[in-house]
Parts: structure tokens; C-alpha cells; sequence
């Protein structure tokens, strides 16, 4: 496995963040790291990245320790963290020689470096300073440095913030590219970028693993979502008529003549034989796909008593502990 994480516990002060994370990624496997603000999230991959100490637990990245030898581990990660820490000051390409220069590439660094600006689209931008730069090209600078080493793992988290959607796309395509032959680990609130992108999803949701499944399963075979019908008839129906069909649960009038119907199962027969049966004609009658936001909001509702925002409230505590 490429990222081994077992056990992880991670307190700030009295408050518990990370309670008992385990999971495993493979080479070659795109994985969407999701949860709410505060689940969790950042402080996990800062754990993997080696940038904070688990107060429990085993990681280990490409068979390396990360809490016995975090700089051997340090050379086998592309790290891209939510705030880009880049330097406003430095030009581009000198910004990327830069990072060429503290990984010891040595000989083959400036055509590393070139092959990254040419990757990651900052040909026309490469010769102006970083502060300059709009902030959808400073994250392209940020995956650009997290590229240069050549990293078995790339773990990026929110990569696409700030982009335009032409520029969301190409990233995508990147990343995807980047996945074929490396093992890549993201975080992000968008959820169709997990649907195109992620073979795999792990949710966190207050400290703990959700969900870990492939991003097709997860999705059909939720639990939380019955099969939402969607009938438009010529004419205006009577809700209780529809709440007899066999297997309805509910219906809720969505626009004229049309109804949601949620059922237990696919009942469009049902309904297409009530219509039949009423003289009535059906103009529209389709089943509405479940959704990786549908799955989402369902994993992460928050408790009445436990639905804080963890990983921000302490952020203050972390702060100090690290000073």
C-alpha cells in the first residue's frame, strides 16, 4: 500500500479530532477525502504529510515510517495544502528552480521544472512574480511545486480552489493523468469532482471513517435516499391517490400537475398503470438519480449535541501548542 494510516487519534486540548482513523490506499488510486468543515480533514493529511504529530497511531507512506523517518517520507509526498504557502516575492520558474533546488534534484532540475510549467499551464504566466499572479494560477503554482519531486503520492487538498471552470477541468484532467501512475489523495468540497475524478471515497464526519467505498457503490447503494419518481400529467392529481400506489412513501407537488413521489422502489410502473387506469395522460415519468451531494448530506448531518466544527474551534490551541 502506498498510504497505511491505523489507529490515528489527534486531540487539541480536551477536544478530540481524529478517534481511531484507519485506512488504506493503493498505487495507482484516486481517492476523495470529504467531510464537513472541521471533520477532520487537513489535520489527517498534515498527519500523513508529516507537518503535525498524531497523538496516537501508524502511518506509514511507501513502506516509510512517517513518525520514525518524516524526511525520507518527506521525499515520497506532493504535497499541496489548502493555503498555498508560496512566496509572493519570487518569480515563477525562480520559485519552482527553488523547490528543484531543496529536493537536490541537481542535474535535470531546470527541465523538471520547465516539464512542470508546460504541465500544469503556466507557460504564459511562468516569467511574472507569484503576487501577480490571480489566484487560480497561484494554485497552479502550488500543484506545479508539488509535482516537481516526482512524488509516488500526491495529496492535494482543495486543489481546484479559486479556479474558473475551463480551469477546473484542466486540472482535472491532470490529476487524472497524474493517478494513472502515482497514488493520489484529495480533499474537496466539490462534489461532481469526486464523481469525475475519484475511483474511491473516504467520508469523515466528527473524527471518524463514514464511508469507505468505491464512489460508484457508494452512491447505489446507499441506504439513506429511496428511489424519487418525478410525474407530470396533463391534469392536476389528488396527493392521497398517489400516496395509495403500492410502495409510495411520501409525495410532494413540485410544479403544475407534477409530483415527486418517493417510494420504496422503483414504482414508474405503478404509476404509469395508474395513469392508464385514470385516463390521464403522463407527459413526463422518470426516476431521479441519486447524487454524491445526496450521499454526502447524509453522512455528515450533524448531531444535535455534536455537530461543532472541531478541527476550526481548536485551531487556536493547535497554534499554540506548535509555538
Amino acid at each position: 500500500m502506498s498510504i497505511t494510516v491505523e489507529h490515528l487519534y489527534k486531540s487539541y486540548g480536551k477536544q478530540l479530532v481524529l478517534n481511531d482513523i484507519s485506512f488504506a490506499i493503493k498505487s495507482g488510486e484516486i481517492v476523495g477525502f470529504l467531510g464537513n468543515n472541521g471533520a477532520g480533514k487537513s489535520t489527517t493529511m498534515k498527519i500523513i504529510t508529516g507537518y503535525l504529530n498524531a497523538d496516537s497511531g501508524h502511518v506509514d507512506v511507501c513502506g516509510v515510517d512517517v513518525a520514525k523517518d518524516p524526511l525520507e517520507a518527506h521525499r515520497r509526498i506532493g504535497y499541496l495544502p489548502e493555503h498555498n504557502p508560496i512566496y509572493p516575492d519570487m518569480y515563477v520558474r525562480e520559485y519552482l528552480r527553488f523547490v528543484a533546488g531543496l529536493y537536490k534534484i541537481g542535474k535535470g532540475a531546470d527541465e523538471r521544472v520547465d516539464e512542470m510549467i508546460e504541465r500544469t499551464g503556466l507557460t504564459r504566466e511562468y516569467r511574472k512574480k507569484i503576487g501577480m499572479l490571480s489566484k487560480g494560477y497561484r494554485q497552479r503554482v502550488g500543484l506545479a511545486q508539488a509535482l516537481i519531486p516526482n512524488p509516488e503520492v500526491l495529496i492535494l487538498d482543495e486543489p481546484t480552489t479559486g479556479l474558473d471552470p475551463n480551469q477546473i477541468d484542466e486540472v482535472r484532467e491532470l490529476i487524472k493523468e497524474v493517478g494513472r501512475e502515482k497514488t493520489v489523495m484529495l480533499s474537496t468540497h466539490i462534489m461532481q469532482e469526486v464523481s469525475a475524478i475519484c475511483d474511491r471515497i473516504i467520508i469523515i464526519n466528527q473524527g471518524k471513517i463514514a464511508v469507505d467505498e468505491k464512489e460508484r457503490a457508494v452512491v447505489s447503494s446507499h441506504e439513506g435516499n429511496d428511489f424519487v419518481v418525478e410525474a407530470e400529467f396533463s391534469q392536476s392529481q389528488s396527493l392521497e391517490s398517489l400516496k395509495g400506489l403500492e410502495n409510495v412513501i411520501s409525495v410532494t407537488e413540485s410544479g403544475l400537475n407534477t409530483y415527486l413521489l418517493h417510494c420504496a422502489k422503483d414504482e414508474r410502473a405503478h404509476i404509469f398503470n395508474y395513469a392508464v387506469e385514470n385516463h390521464v395522460a403522463l407527459l413526463t415519468l422518470k426516476l431521479q438519480e441519486k447524487s454524491m451531494e445526496d450521499v454526502f448530506r447524509d453522512y455528515t448531518k450533524q448531531k444535535e449535541n455534536g455537530g461543532k466544527n472541531t478541527e476550526n474551534e481548536c485551531g487556536e490551541v493547535a497554534r499554540q501548542q506548535e509555538d
